[in-house]
């Protein structure tokens, strides 16, 4: 019976697939981690408040870049070039989601309205990493080789969320919140499509590596689309709703060090 729990296992097991899938997640960290320490150095100067917390975001997302690649040379396996349809953060911006990479790149400060962007933005991605995370940790929490690693980054994703709440909020109480609005509901539609398509073309290339039937991946994909289905019908409301978090200042003081593998 195809599961979540199975599948994870199968990637897991096989040397070729789990390289892959922790090269792919390494580079997605890493390049997190860069556009947040970029726009950390770019905050408007009557944001600045807010420079150490994206700083602590972008320290996070480095420090999984690294868990992943550390969990690769557990392994003796060094990180393989990721393919380009399965670059999320790549897709994202293709799509005009998210602060251009040139813009980041630049030494112009951004604007307020580029970090309420950036924040939206970040809030929609980071329910995905949440949920994502949250299911590893129901199946592999406990597991002797990702366990610990799971669970550090599952708990830094549920902290970078509790952060976007909060300052999106904040935000919008003092004028933003329609362009807050807008911009979750135009990331949260290109998101699920940028998902869809990345979930595609990694079960595409697993199904490759353990040599799935074509009858199992067909089934897969089937799968894909049915949640792209649900999702654009109605489930990405769930990715757009402010709530005041339980965790407040959840990206106050430093990141928390990386677990040992």
């Amino acid at each position: 019976m195809l599961s979540a729990r199975s599948l994870f296992q199968e990637i897991i097991d096989s040397d070729d697939s789990y390289q892959l899938f922790c090269s792919i997640a390494a580079s997605g960290e890493a390049q997190g981690g860069w556009e947040n320490a970029r726009i950390a150095a770019l905050v408007p100067e009557g944001m600045r408040d807010l420079a150490p917390r994206i700083t602590r975001h972008g320290a996070d997302e480095d420090k999984h870049g690294r868990i992943f690649n550390g969990l690769l040379r557990k392994r003796h396996l060094d990180p393989v070039p990721v393919p380009p349809e399965t670059d999320y953060t790549m897709l994202l911006e293709r799509e005009g989601i998210g602060l251009a990479h040139d813009k980041l790149r630049g030494d112009v400060p951004l604007t307020e309205e580029d970090i309420v962007v950036y924040l939206s933005h970040s809030r929609v991605t980071e329910q995905r990493a949440a949920d994502q995370m949250e299911m590893l940790v129901t199946y592999f929490g406990d597991h002797p080789e990702v366990g610990n690693a799971i669970r550090q980054i599952s708990g830094d994703e549920d902290n970078h969320l509790a952060y976007c709440h909060e300052e999106l909020l904040r935000l919008a109480a003092e004028g933003h919140g329609r362009t807050i609005q807008r911009v979750l509901r135009e990331s949260a539609l290109a998101e699920i499509k940028v998902y869809r398509d990345v979930s595609l073309a990694v079960m595409s290339h697993m199904g490759r590596l353990l040599h799935w039937p074509r009858a199992k991946s067909a089934v897969l994909a089937a799968g894909i689309h049915a949640m792209y289905a649900y999702e654009r019908f109605g489930g990405w409301h769930r990715m757009v709703s402010l709530t005041m978090p339980e965790r407040r200042g959840a990206l106050d003081g430093p990141p928390t060090p990386a677990p040992a593998l």
